[in-house]
């Protein structure tokens, strides 16, 4: 999608301490009108805690949450226009689902100049449960009550819906049914979107840009194709994904291309597109290749290796190998065992780190 320049969302340093703690450090993020935004990484790392410094349920340390360019330091959330989705759904089992819908319009009316039930009945609509107004929530699916609470949370018509981790309860398949149908729902609206995952294949397939966190701080924010082809640090590179991830100290230095000796074995690395500073002889880099991106027997660098282990996973199979007391892991549809002679070429490895 084409991002417009203005942020609808900014956090500009923000911090978030709970006494000795610091859930977020320094954290800052804009996000763009009509985009779909994911904060994705391990447990801990201050996802939960950022969204709810968004939403208000948290005030910041220090620092500064913006909505428009206004600051909302101490606008409690009912008044920031947003609508949340949490985790454990956070439907009133006493109410139907229609009146769970409908609650946010106790206190908004309804965008439109439609009525109450009129919005209800069209957000059922939307998220694909027509004609369960009058339905207890519990003789629900998992899935049917996610997906009624992503339909209250949009009732009053919020500027921006946050999602925490919406899908963790549900299981892999309904997982991906669900989550493409809250991507066609928030592309229909055209409605800001934050979203909390710490599934990263979910983060790559539903953002237009993903922040990864670690430990209360943002590693990369970039495009799904980016965060995982063009990985910024070695965090992202092995928390995203699978990846091989080699260290070893530069031999020489040819143009775009480095020899680098890692485990005894000089290997050639493109270093084109390395956004750090410049690579010198001696300096010792961290580099990794993609599963998919190793090849057998062919490309520049040849690695003797092998096979520990192997899962066929209907599309691939999944290989575990031992290079000089190395594992590595090779995407291959041909069934391997024994010794085995992989390779990749320069252009397929990403430098990302470097020391002097």
């Amino acid at each position: 999608m084409a991002l417009v320049s203005d942020p609808v969302l900014e956090l500009d340093c923000v911090t978030r301490r709970y006494g000795g703690t610091t859930a977020v450090e320094e954290l800052s993020l804009s996000v763009t009108d009509g985009e779909f935004f994911t904060l994705v990484g391990p447990s801990g790392c201050g996802k939960t805690t950022t969204l709810r410094l968004i939403a208000g349920f948290e005030d910041p340390t220090s620092g500064t949450v913006r909505f428009g360019g206004t600051d909302v330091a101490g606008v409690p959330p009912e008044d920031r226009d947003v609508g949340v989705v949490f985790q454990n759904y956070a439907l009133f089992p006493h109410m139907t689902v229609g009146e769970n819908v409908a609650y946010g319009l106790n206190f908004a009316d309804p965008p439109g100049g439609v009525s109450d039930e009129e919005r209800v009945a069209e957000l059922l609509e939307l998220v694909d449960l027509p004609d369960t107004q009058a339905r207890d929530p519990s003789s629900l699916s998992g899935g049917q009550r996610q997906r009624v609470a992503v339909a209250r949370a949009l009732a009053p018509g919020p500027d921006v819906l946050l999602l925490d981790e919406p899908m963790s309860a549900l299981d892999a398949k309904l997982r991906e049914r669900l989550r493409v149908q809250v991507r066609e729902i928030q592309q229909e609206l055209g409605i800001t979107t934050v979203y909390v995952t710490h599934d990263q294949e979910e983060a790559l397939a539903v953002s237009d840009r993903v922040a990864v966190l670690n430990e209360g701080t943002v590693e990369q924010v970039a495009p799904p194709r980016d965060i995982y082809h063009r990985p910024e640090s070695r965090f992202v590179a092995e928390f995203i994904g699978d990846n091989n991830v080699f260290d070893g100290e530069v031999e020489a230095v040819n143009g775009q291309t480095a020899t680098v000796t890692a485990s005894g074995e000089p290997l050639l690395v493109g270093i084109g597109d390395w956004s750090g500073s410049s690579v010198s002889v001696g300096d010792r880099l961290t580099f990794c290749v993609r599963p998919e991106d190793l090849t057998v027997a062919s490309g520049s660098n040849r690695l003797t290796t092998s096979v520990m282990s192997a899962e066929f996973l209907g599309e691939t199979t999944r290989v575990r190998l031992d290079w000089r007391g190395h594992e590595l892991m090779l995407r291959t549809r041909e069934a391997l065992d024994g010794t085995v002679t992989v390779g990749f070429d320069p252009e397929d490895a990403r430098v990302v780190e470097r020391r002097d």
